[in-house]
């Protein structure tokens, strides 16, 4: 048996990817733009192995076993062979030899997954890099990651990426690359809210396909999308915290405004998520610049970007206005350790601006994260499969 661990971050779209010119290939109908957040909070895992001895491919997902039939599992598993048998060489026998025998697959998420905060991102792009370790391929896989999930061929690169659409019509030019690494901005910090953790009412692929039938808004959003992702791909080299904000904030409206423009109408956000909306630009105005962004992909919860010297200040207004009335203890999640013990005494002061109550118990927790590399190679020890290539009983 050959097996292979691997591990593979999520990304989060500041310019979104929403509707495709071709379901088959997964072929968006605008460029996007995401931050590759750290594995440290969120991360796929998969094993994959390879046996003469195993009866049957298969598949095991969070714990249960999952159809191995899916058409973008097998689209993605095909394409890597293609590729694998395409570049097989003289020191590569044992690689030819794989090819020819049965796949074990387990992947395991360490966050909410199909709750809209890209698991299959994750999950795809993590299954792809551990088949071209385990196969020995080269080159970009971005586009076979794509043929999984199209936000997956993104969270190939760590840092900040950009998904250029295309033009040719076999797809092959619609891929990812990377802007700048995960280490060109350290003083850019992210805030996971998680409003609901269920799985969405509209799955995106639904979704994309009902905007791109029914909006009229969706072709003035294509149309403005190029210059979106020159504006804040510039704002990135330059580290331009304002520019980035305000453009992420907008994208994130727009596409949102799309799907209400869908008919019948697609809501993603909640009574939260719009209060947190709310929260933000009072806050923004109240400190006469922009110091936070939110976006929400589809789902209810949402990202926050800012810099490190205001993670502070904005926690303690997010816990003030959306208090864990149950107590705090694991409602801060993630690199916590970064987080200084010193109170704030801002609070009542910001009362009198933002008219509102607090909702108590409406987020669930918050994830505290930053940009991170791209998917790792792992060793043997963190293998989800054992030494007969069935998942371990801990996995």
């Amino acid at each position: 048996m050959h097996c292979v661990t691997c591990s593979a971050p999520v990304n989060i779209a500041v310019v979104k990817y929403w509707g495709k010119s071709d379901e088959t290939l997964i072929l968006p109908v605008n460029s996007s733009v995401s931050v590759t957040l750290h594995q440290d909070q969120l991360q796929a895992q998969t094993s994959v192995a390879v046996s003469n001895n195993f009866e049957k491919d298969r598949i095991w997902l969070n714990g249960q076993e999952q159809s191995i039939d899916n058409a973008r599992i097998q689209n993605v598993i095909k394409e890597i062979k293609r590729r694998a048998r395409k570049q097989k060489a003289g020191n590569r026998n044992d690689a030819a030899e794989k090819l020819n025998w049965k796949i074990h697959i387990c992947s395991k998420n360490n966050f909410p997954t199909a709750a809209g905060l890209a698991s299959s991102a994750a999950g795809y792009a993590c299954l792809v890099y551990a088949l071209k370790c385990l196969y020995q391929i080269d080159g970009d896989i971005s586009t076979i990651a794509r043929c999984g999930s199209g936000s997956a061929c993104r969270s190939v690169y760590g840092g900040f990426v950009v998904w250029d659409k295309g033009q040719r019509q076999d797809g092959t030019d619609s891929m990812a690359r990377q802007i700048q690494p995960h280490t060109h901005w350290p003083d850019l910090r992210v805030l996971i809210l998680v409003v609901n953790e269920q799985k969405k009412h509209t799955g995106s692929t639904e979704g994309m396909q009902v905007t791109m039938e029914t909006s009229e808004l969706i072709k003035e959003r294509i149309g403005s999308i190029p210059d979106k992702v020159e504006q804040i791909s510039q704002a990135i080299n330059n580290r331009d915290f304002k520019t980035f904000a305000e453009i992420t904030m907008k994208d994130s409206n727009q596409m949102h405004a799309c799907c209400l423009d869908t008919y019948p109408p697609i809501s993603y956000l909640t009574d939260v998520s719009r209060r947190i909306i709310q929260l933000v630009h009072y806050y923004n105005k109240k400190s006469q610049e922009v110091k936070v962004a939110y976006t929400f992909d589809a789902g209810p919860n949402a990202c926050l970007f800012l810099l490190k010297k205001d993670v502070q200040k904005v926690l303690h207004l997010v816990k003030h206005f959306f208090p864990p009335t149950r107590g705090e203890k694991d409602f801060i999640r993630g690199n916590t350790s970064e987080l200084m013990e010193t109170e704030s005494n801002d609070i009542e002061d910001y009362e009198s601006y933002f008219p509102c109550d607090p909702m108590a118990d409406s987020l669930r927790y918050i994830i505290y994260t930053m940009s991170g590399p791209g998917p790792q190679e792992l060793t043997s020890d963190q293998s989800l499969l054992g030494e007969d290539g069935f998942p371990r009983t801990s996995s």
